[in-house]
């Protein structure tokens, strides 16, 4: 396996675990890390499958949930400028909102996943395709019932979590999302970035995603949970299989220049990974001279919101390496190391996976255009992660 790019002198076995995990890669995938704001890992190898052509440097792709990071640092940029209070009632910015009993969740519920709303109502006529139509994904969350008492549970939420947070952050703004982002982060930064709205001239550069792993069915889905002795009847389970069913669709409509061009920002940003590890780096410390978040923010960022609570009845979250939150971010769990105690970042479907810890000044991002990781168990090709953890601790 043909690797390409550079590594500074002590990271050899990062590039090492790279190659190997690679090696048995169909598609191609591209790794940056950045140590104190400096490049000291940027590597790219294997295919752009669609394309029949190198996946180099520049190629860009889908980041999945990686995008929820992007929304979580402009919620953070917002709180520091005045523009928004992460405690505030929802209702305080969207007004439509406050309908059949959210009328007190906060901000900082749709941040850490316990506002009830992890999925559209199964009636709400929300597809794969409607995900696509903000204004109608909106009024669905406007009109729809929390399935549990916000803040008292936890479950991910799959792709509301883009049309929640980013509804108040351009109301807040008073731009749309996507603009934001450009001009306080992008833009900045010089990143080759972006939530939705991709430049048509851009779609040259654009590695679509093929799939290793396994895409959920409504069949499949019922079956799975009727054998662990769940009623499929309920509110509850009826949404999540909705939702996991409307998310695999998701997925195949973002192979598209018209999932590329909408905003959801719970899925759809594009990038290549020298970009997204750049903005985590300038998360917490100065990159070509710009600072995203002051350390107040990343310490409000990443104080955990969602270990003292469990899944809605009767689903738990609680076995196994079980999802840790913050305000935005997920947290380091061990399934999802990142860069130890202190790190934030966001895994994204398939493998994508960036992180930053102020603490040992590391940002790292690994971006993918082959769907492998299965959302529980360690992605096989994240074995870079094993070995920069080793050079942290040595």
């Amino acid at each position: 396996m043909d690797v390409g790019g550079t590594v500074q002198v002590g990271f050899e076995p990062v590039r090492d675990a790279f190659a190997t995990a690679q090696a048995d890669d169909r598609g191609g995938a591209q790794l940056c890390i950045y140590r104190h704001g400096e490049i000291v890992v940027d590597l790219w190898t294997g295919r752009d499958v669609a394309n029949d052509r190198p996946y180099t440097a520049d190629t860009i792709t889908i980041l999945m949930s990686c995008t929820k990071a992007a929304v979580a640092v402009c919620a953070h940029i917002m709180a520091q400028l005045g523009l928004l209070d992460l405690q505030a009632p929802v209702a305080k910015y969207w007004p439509q909102f406050a309908q059949h009993g959210k009328e007190q969740v906060r901000v900082a519920h749709l941040l850490s996943h316990s506002a009830g709303l992890f999925g559209f109502d199964p009636d709400s006529g929300i597809d794969a395709r409607a995900t696509l139509d903000w204004q109608a994904c909106r009024h669905a969350l406007e009109v729809m019932s929390p399935i549990w008492p916000p803040g008292s549970a936890y479950l991910y939420h799959f792709i509301t979590y883009g049309v929640l947070v980013g509804e108040v952050l351009q109301r807040a703004a008073g731009k749309p999302i996507d603009a934001f982002f450009a001009d306080e982060v992008a833009t900045p930064l010089k990143l080759d970035m972006w939530l939705g709205n991709l430049p048509e001239q851009c779609e040259i550069r654009v590695a679509p995603h093929i799939r290793s792993n396994v895409a959920f069915t409504e069949e499949q889905l019922t079956a799975t949970f009727k054998a662990l002795g769940l009623d499929v009847t309920s509110r509850l389970l009826r949404t999540l299989i909705d939702t996991m069913v409307t998310t695999e669709g998701l997925i195949e409509l973002l192979k598209t220049r018209e999932g590329r061009v909408a905003v959801v920002p719970a899925a759809n940003a594009l990038s290549n990974a020298r970009s997204l590890a750049k903005m985590y780096a300038a998360c917490i410390g100065a990159v070509d001279g710009v600072r995203l978040l002051t350390a107040a923010a990343i310490d409000r960022a990443r104080q955990p919101q969602t270990d003292h609570l469990n899944g809605p009845p009767p689903l738990t979250v609680r076995s196994g390496s079980p999802q840790r939150f913050g305000l935005g971010f997920e947290l380091p769990r061990d399934t999802v190391p990142m860069a130890g105690p202190g790190s934030f970042g966001h895994p994204g479907a398939g493998g994508r996976y960036a992180f930053a810890c102020p603490e040992n000044g590391y940002a790292a991002a690994y971006v993918c255009n082959n769907l492998v990781w299965d959302g529980v168990n360690p992605d096989p090709r994240w074995s870079w992660n094993r070995a920069l953890t080793r050079i942290i601790q040595a």
